[in-house]
């Protein structure tokens, strides 16, 4: 059923303790707000995982930005695959 404002809908939770926010919503990540007793506040939300939040951090921000002009302004170039095993072999030789 659907409120005058279209914005609105009454919904009913079920016996487990659930309510359907219709398909459109199915897999995403919500946030679920409860500002005062009977009061939901629902908003869809982005995580970012504990071992990805560095990126995020202003200094890293920094060092990232770098990184990518750098990358930017240095065209990648063929390798030759026996220099590439030279090395190899000269890194496995190291202590």
């Amino acid at each position: 059923m659907t409120a005058p404002d279209d914005k609105t809908e009454i919904k009913v939770i079920g016996a487990s303790g659930q309510i359907s926010l219709g398909k459109q919503f199915a897999g995403r990540t919500v946030l679920v707000e409860q500002p005062e007793p009977g009061v939901w506040r629902i908003r869809t939300a982005s995580v970012i995982p504990d071992n990805e939040q560095w990126l995020y951090a202003p200094e890293d921000q920094a060092k990232l930005q770098k990184a990518m002009r750098w990358a930017d302004e240095h065209p990648v170039e063929g390798s030759d695959e026996s220099d590439l095993n030279a090395l190899r072999a000269k890194s496995e030789g190291m202590p």
